[in-house]
């Protein structure tokens, strides 16, 4: 007789537990009549493509999406998905409540994140399907079944990748919040500051600057900058402006001070980042 013990490294750090819930686990599959439009929730969604081709539309970037492929999108973050129609596109998504992702850097964080996991297909995809089989047969104790899987979910999401998990509060936004961040994607290009943007919302700065960081996580401002970034990198690869004309267009003050911001938030400048990402026709 042989014997293997394997034991636990108690220095080894594990994902601390986290107070969230779990609201819906379901499946999707384009069959010709998907009607899709922007939306948000004021909980956050995971896709994980099962089959197929198709393309998600998070705030103002188009993501490619395929087999194995997963988008998280953090609460209040506009999107919508649209399939191919040569490969139907199929995903099982999960809605869960009290939880925010942190993707991307501290300088320039992200609102949703974009991975391929091929390399946990079998393992993702058993979980995946046993959850929604749980759901489906309401078994005595399927929640505490359902929330467990989820959890080893987000193990296995997070081993690979460079993000984080942050419990949140599961209350939806305040309308103030709302408000200042619709003001904000509308009006990206206008010179925008803190108080500028109190007076344009009517709301206390302070109350405002703290209340937007607790639900979006970050500050106005970074948003700000975070928004202006997006849009920048979006001209720099599908037009052909001068690195002026999109700085002038993404609302920073000067070619000079977009250079700056660009390259310490990217590592790189305008023009490398066009050379890198340009769209060939």
């Amino acid at each position: 007789m042989s014997n293997e013990r394997l034991n636990f490294d108690k220095n080894l750090e594990t994902l601390q537990k986290l107070n969230f819930q779990l609201l819906y686990a379901s499946t999707s599959k384009y069959e010709g009549d998907w009607q899709s439009l922007p939306h948000t929730h004021h909980f956050t969604e995971l896709f994980y493509v099962i089959s197929g081709l198709g393309k998600f539309l998070v705030e103002d970037r188009l993501i490619t999406v395929k087999e194995n492929d997963m988008v998280i999108v953090n609460p209040n973050v506009e999107h919508t998905e649209k399939s191919m129609d040569s490969k139907p596109l199929e995903y099982i998504v999960f809605g869960v409540e009290g939880l925010t992702f942190s993707f991307g850097t501290p300088d320039v964080p992200e609102n949703y994140g974009y991975y391929n996991y091929s390399a946990e297909k079998k393992n993702l995809l058993n979980f995946s399907q046993l959850m929604l089989r749980e759901i489906k047969e309401k078994k005595n104790g399927y929640e505490q079944v359902c929330h467990d899987l989820l959890e080893v979910i987000l193990i296995y999401i997070t081993r690979n990748d460079q993000f984080g998990i942050i419990s949140t509060d599961a209350s939806r936004m305040p309308k103030e919040c709302a408000s200042a961040k619709r003001y904000l994607d509308a009006n990206y290009a206008q010179p925008i500051t803190l108080d500028s943007l109190a007076a344009a919302t009517h709301i206390n700065k302070f109350y405002l600057s703290h209340t937007f960081s607790k639900y979006l996580g970050m500050s106005p401002i970074t948003y700000l900058i975070q928004r202006r970034l997006q849009i920048s990198k979006d001209l720099l690869t599908q037009t052909d402006y001068s690195i002026a004309e999109i700085a002038a267009s993404t609302g920073f003050a000067s070619q000079s001070y977009f250079s700056q911001i660009f390259k310490k938030f990217t590592g790189i400048s305008p023009n490398q980042y066009r050379k890198q990402n340009a769209v060939h026709q």
